[in-house]
């Protein structure tokens, strides 16, 4: 099967993160939790991962990275575990429900309010943030890139034109792993990383990043392995952010995959760039179809055929042509909803840098042939 759903997971994991992974279970201990050499020697390999991320992602040091199970978790982190009572937050109708869902339950439990950037032209501008902070505006949610289009809106003029006590929330999903994303650079005050995307990782490696300036308040609570007499959470990060075992497996997955990312960050970066090129100038060429997206690093193709559904299509891709992609809607009913796309949903075949122009075609001879 040709697999063209790496925007939901990467469906190729280097070599170097399998063998990760295989070592890990041959060797696995509770890191952090005994005083044993073989949990001793996780421990140390979880800690690097962390410097890695925090050097990677120019943070604000490794205790303020914390490892979540993906990146809904950490955003939930950022969002529930640092909003209060009367904030206010600015965000896109670009979001992933993993934003959208957090601030809509604040807002129904009377905790918050919350208004929607609209797109402009298929976009997202940053002076349009700016005319809807407020004086209790606490935090600013913007995607890295979309889920839906692949658009990735300009985080460091969005952060220049904010008040500076407004908080920068990112989530990271589509973005990390394709294009840099320094925080300290773009301002960024919280970042929420999906591992199995991007970033090469398996599924269960997710992480939040956050500045000095964010406080985020446990969701979970239960055992650290750290000031084990107390009944409350330790005070200090990363401990206070996490509750229970740590998945080590998923961690050394990804610690490999973002050294491969920073080996091929450029060269990736520019192939999937070239890959949605091509696939958005040859579905200008078939009357059938209508392209949602375009060329971007993120590897993302969104399109609708005029006359099936989005979830026929792609049912219809892999039964008959063994081609792997998403139909319907993408867990972002704000973005469907401004791109008039809530009824029919849209097929999303996405990229990995891996891939060549060879998947490429062999999409678009499918497409051609329904």
């Amino acid at each position: 099967m040709i697999y063209l759903d790496n925007a939901a997971t990467g469906g190729t994991k280097p070599y170097s993160v399998q063998n990760a992974v295989l070592a890990s279970l041959k060797a696995c201990a509770n890191p952090g939790r005994s005083g044993h050499a073989l949990s001793l020697a996780c421990a140390e390999r979880v800690q690097a991962c962390r410097v890695l991320l925090d050097d990677v992602f120019n943070g604000y040091g490794f205790d303020r990275v914390v490892f979540t199970k993906n990146c809904t978790e950490a955003l939930n982190l950022a969002l529930i575990g640092t909003l209060c009572e009367g904030d206010h937050v600015v965000t896109t109708c670009l979001e992933h429900n993993s934003v959208l869902r957090p601030l809509d339950a604040l807002a129904r439990a009377g905790t918050i309010t919350y208004d929607v950037v609209p797109l402009r032209d298929g976009q997202i501008f940053a002076e349009d943030f700016l005319a809807r902070v407020k004086e209790n505006t606490a935090v600013v949610a913007v995607t890295s890139a979309s889920n839906v289009t692949g658009y990735a809106p300009d985080l460091a003029a969005i952060r220049s034109i904010l008040p500076p006590r407004v908080k920068l929330v990112v989530d990271g999903a589509q973005g990390a792993g394709h294009f840099p994303l320094k925080m300290r650079e773009l301002g960024i005050d919280a970042l929420a990383l999906a591992g199995h995307k991007g970033l090469n990782a398996i599924q269960g490696a997710g992480a939040l990043l956050f500045s000095d300036r964010v406080t985020p308040r446990p969701l979970l609570f239960g055992g650290t392995g750290s000031e084990s007499i107390r009944l409350d959470m330790p005070e200090y990060f990363p401990d206070r952010l996490e509750s229970g075992t740590l998945s080590y497996p998923a961690i050394c997955s990804l610690f490999e995959g973002v050294l491969q990312f920073q080996a091929d960050e450029e060269a990736g970066g520019k192939k999937l760039l070239s890959l949605t090129t091509r696939v958005y100038e040859a579905l200008s060429d078939l009357s059938n179809y209508r392209a949602f997206f375009r060329p971007n690093a993120s590897g993302i193709c969104a399109f609708a055929h005029r006359e099936i559904p989005s979830e026929e299509v792609a049912s219809i891709l892999s039964e008959r042509f063994h081609i792997a992609v998403r139909g319907g809607l993408h867990c972002a009913p704000l973005a469907h909803k401004a791109l008039g796309t809530d009824n029919i949903g849209l097929v999303r075949a996405s990229f990995s840098p891996v891939q060549s122009w060879r998947e490429a075609d062999a999409l678009l001879r499918a497409l051609k042939r329904i």
